[in-house]
């Protein structure tokens, strides 16, 4: 591969996107037996700790404003550099309030990187290619996360260091990649300039409504079935450690045949596929009674997710270039505005009854099938649904 194929563009979307799945991945994977073991946490704790790390993606809309003094490219390695200082010093305050305020840390990093890292991806890949990208990109997000939990098997199993190591090592690691990708790789040119004030279209609803109920529904998985594993089924460090890891060989394997599988397809059939399958989980992950059948269920939901590839190549064909980056930053908010409610108000709940929870997750996915079937068969600005479209454009939409 020559320099100037390993300079370009997408390589370094890779390569941040890399960073960020290695060092979130340690944090996710080692998330609900530290909290359990140092810091006694219920359900209710958890419940409200997810919250508080969700409300700087709520917050995301402010992106656009800080895009005023800094460009995006050094916006996103600003920001996956916050994430890993916040990582890194995670294992540092064993306690309610220490784990409260290193993750709202590593969360501000987090979400803004998610948040720019999907407007370049929009604006530097080209239409035609963008759910093979993104495929090729989960698939990356993957490899990195095998290797995260293989540093945790190093460390903790093999070194037996405790978890303020783990966290160290991996924000230490993810810190340096960020000063080396700053260092070696050119500033590229935007080919849009973008709008640097808040967007937000009518023709866009359905595209919103749809972000708001993947983020509703996203919490509940991300929350409360993980949570599942340890409290119910007892799993241990290195079995959840096991269950992330075949979550990722699986994603590894498949996320770019499902990236190519909805360039074919269309975005509409691929999220009613999707929205199917997650109703059929989320009923199961309510009776579920055996620890092997819930990691099945786990991974079968983790491999679907793949499937909202889809929402992004829609919106990426409906909108105007110049305005996915103010765009992402509304979406990302919108898509948090349940995210920042959801996990303590669900957290209440599961002390009394964790089947609800998962059967709000059930409606949650069907309203989401029922919004999908207005996606048209080849949408794009002008064509953005098949029922409640906009006729024209406006000149301010042009």
């Amino acid at each position: 591969m020559s320099v100037a194929s390993i300079k370009h563009p997408q390589q370094l979307l890779l390569w941040m996107t890399f960073v960020m799945s290695m060092v979130f991945a340690v944090w996710q994977a080692l998330l609900n037996n530290f909290v359990i073991e140092k810091a006694a946490f219920t359900g209710a704790e958890i419940g409200i700790l997810q919250s508080l790390r969700e409300v700087p993606g709520f917050l995301a809309f402010t992106a656009i404003f800080v895009l005023l003094l800094i460009r995006e490219q050094s916006f996103a390695l600003v920001s996956l550099a916050v994430l890993s200082i916040g990582i890194a010093i995670t294992g540092f305050f064993p306690s309610v309030l220490g784990l409260y305020l290193t993750t709202v840390l590593m969360s501000v990093g987090f979400h803004y990187f998610e948040t720019i890292n999907q407007s370049l991806t929009l604006q530097w890949v080209d239409k035609k290619d963008t759910a093979g990208f993104l495929g090729k990109a989960l698939a990356w997000r993957s490899a990195a996360a095998l290797i995260g939990y293989g540093s945790i098997w190093i460390v903790m199993t093999w070194l037996k260091l405790d978890y303020v190591w783990m966290y160290a090592i991996i924000g230490g690691l993810g810190l340096t990649a960020v000063l080396v990708m700053s260092i070696y790789y050119p500033r590229f040119d935007i080919a849009e300039p973008q709008h640097k004030k808040l967007i937000f279209r009518k023709r866009y609803w359905l595209y919103y409504a749809l972000t708001f109920l993947s983020g509703a529904r996203r919490q509940i998985f991300m929350v409360f079935a993980g949570f599942m594993m340890v409290e119910k089924f007892g799993y241990s460090v290195s079995q959840i450690t096991a269950l992330f890891l075949i979550n990722y060989l699986v994603n590894l394997v498949f996320a770019p045949a499902i990236g190519r599988l909805i360039g074919k397809i269309g975005e509409r059939n691929a999220l009613i596929i999707e929205y199917v399958g997650l109703i059929i989980v989320f009923a199961s992950y309510a009776v579920v009674e055996h620890a092997q059948l819930a990691a099945a269920l786990y991974v079968i939901d983790h491999l679907l997710f793949a499937m909202a590839i889809a929402m992004k190549t829609y919106f990426q064909k409906i909108a105007d270039p110049k305005d996915i980056a103010a765009s992402m930053s509304v979406s990302f908010t919108i898509n948090h505005i349940a995210a920042v409610i959801i996990p303590a108000l669900l957290g209440i709940l599961w002390l009394s009854s964790p089947q609800w929870v998962f059967m709000i997750g059930v409606l949650f996915a069907l309203c989401s099938l029922i919004l999908s079937l207005n996606i048209p068969a080849h949408p794009q600005a002008g064509n953005e649904t098949n029922w409640g479209k906009s006729t024209t454009l406006t000149t301010s939409e042009r």
